[in-house]
């Protein structure tokens, strides 16, 4: 049996490594509808597995338990048989994940052939439970499996909460004559957080979509039929008319440190394809009525000596400073469309705050387990904006005719660091204790430390000035809704600011 308990461990280390790494971190499978198929058979598995850990751990199935037992395994075996066309039908593996599941496959194969003699003993003896102890094995594969079988639980509650959005998307209109005359909205960016929930609020409108994207499969099974998705701007037939572009797209910055080769990898990502956006329109033989490209507030830079000077779309770069040299390429870019008549809008984001992904998962997990922390001195402005006014703005730049050039996208209620880390705690009834001094911080991240210990104090003037009226103005409120995930709090509480 030994043999037999290590073959389950590494499948419940590689198994939990792949759920995390590439289920999680990179597929996102929790935040995606077309995923619920997915999910609801990883659910089955990990209950199966959660019952066959703690099963083997304490207990010798006997007789009729032994076929039990038996059928479990296989119908586990048929259930990532399904799990492997359902990937192959709705994303593309990358080559590390594909060895991976090769090698759970080879393992779990093993496992039964060394099980399959075990279990036909067990079968020819009088039916039973029979209690029979492995020292401390049976407590490490009870926490396995009690490990396993909360996430499965986990992953039903997400099955459920897809289900739920799912019923709620209107199922859009598919282009006339193969996407060629109707006007449509061309989102480059749109598996990320921000373009992932606007694409669903433009087809809850019976919008026309076109998605630029690099994994066509993937993106295809997210948004459905009634999506026209491209791998490549050339695809688009110049004859296209494109009544709007939202240019989303670009690598995350904050994670990997900001090496030379990322860098550039950080510029190509958003500059390269706003060339490419601005190429195509030239291309078409209508340019688009608008172009709302994204930027950021760090287009404004990152003092050491960070203050609350209210900072509004006059003022100007910090050139030098990586964070605002990349901003200002961006737009620079972007602002040649204006040379063929097109409105363009730079929104400058701050951090936007929303469930399912973006910074706010990290950080309300952290206020939860009562790690929330201040960063630096904590005085640094963090300028922020809740999803829905995130995807409101954009909406808001492709409707005003009268909105042009830049415009700070963050709420009206901007705090420091530590208020914000205050805050963010108190909306799950915690408190913050801890202090994370910034030279460490400093010396471990380079430059990108500025992303955490710096901050602008960019207020909304011209959004305001528009007429732009903000879902969630007030940090607290806004914090409140996301805490709760509760569409009628959120409701009354935006109601309440």
């Amino acid at each position: 049996m030994n043999t037999i308990f290590f073959l389950l461990s590494v499948q419940a280390v590689m198994g939990a490594f792949d759920n995390l790494w590439h289920h999680e971190l990179q597929a996102k499978l929790p935040q995606r509808i077309s995923a619920r198929y997915e999910l609801a058979l990883h659910a089955a598995r990990e209950a199966i597995y959660g019952i066959v850990f703690i099963g083997l751990a304490w207990f010798e199935w006997r007789g009729a338990f032994a076929a039990v037992l038996a059928a479990m395994l296989l119908t586990e075996l048929g259930i990532t048989l399904a799990d492997f066309l359902e990937e192959d039908r709705t994303r593309k593996l990358p080559p590390f994940e594909r060895v991976l599941h090769t090698v759970l496959t080879i393992s779990y194969g093993l496992f039964l052939g060394l099980l399959a003699p075990v279990l036909w003993g067990w079968a020819q003896r009088d039916t039973a439970l029979a209690l029979t102890l492995h020292g401390w094995i049976s407590w490490l594969c009870t926490v396995y499996g009690v490990g396993v079988l909360a996430w499965s639980v986990r992953n039903v509650r997400a099955v459920l909460q897809l289900n739920r959005m799912a019923a709620q998307v209107r199922p859009p209109v598919p282009l006339a004559n193969g996407h060629r005359i109707t006007p449509a909205v061309l989102v480059t960016g749109a598996t990320g957080f921000v373009g992932s929930a606007l694409v669903a609020d433009l087809l809850r409108d019976g919008q026309r979509v076109i998605v630029l994207s690099r994994d066509l499969l993937q993106t295809r099974a997210t948004f459905g039929p009634g999506v026209w998705v491209v791998d490549r701007l050339d695809a688009i037939p110049s004859e296209t008319r494109i009544d709007a572009v939202v240019n989303l797209a670009g690598a995350r910055i904050l994670g990997l440190p900001w090496t030379a080769s990322r860098r550039r990898e950080l510029l190509a990502s958003r500059v390269g394809v706003t060339a490419a956006v601005v190429d195509l329109m030239r291309r078409l033989q209508q340019p688009p009525r608008v172009l709302v490209s994204a930027s950021a507030v760090g287009f404004y830079g990152a003092s050491p000596h960070a203050s609350f000077e209210p900072l509004d779309e006059t003022a100007g770069p910090r050139p030098g400073e990586f964070q605002s040299d990349l901003c200002a390429a961006i737009e620079h870019e972007a602002r040649r469309a204006e040379g063929l008549g097109v409105r363009v809008v730079r929104l400058r984001f701050g951090v936007v705050l929303g469930g399912g992904d973006g910074a706010y998962p990290m950080l309300a997990l952290s206020a939860r387990l009562g790690l929330g922390a201040v960063l630096g001195s904590g005085r640094q402005p963090a300028p922020w904006i809740h999803l829905d006014d995130a995807v409101g703005m954009v909406r808001f730049a492709m409707a005003q005719d009268t909105l042009r050039g830049p415009v700070n996208a963050v709420a009206p209620d901007t705090v420091s660091q530590a208020r914000f880390a205050q805050a963010l705690a108190a909306s799950f009834g915690r408190r913050v204790w801890m202090r994370v001094p910034g030279a460490p911080m400093r010396a471990l991240l380079g430059e990108m430390s500025t992303l955490l210990l710096d901050g602008q104090n960019a207020r909304p003037r011209a959004a305001v000035a528009a007429g732009y009226r903000f879902a969630y103005p007030r940090l607290t409120s806004a914090l409140m809704a996301l805490a709760f995930q509760d569409p009628d709090i959120a409701a009354g509480l935006s109601q309440a600011t």
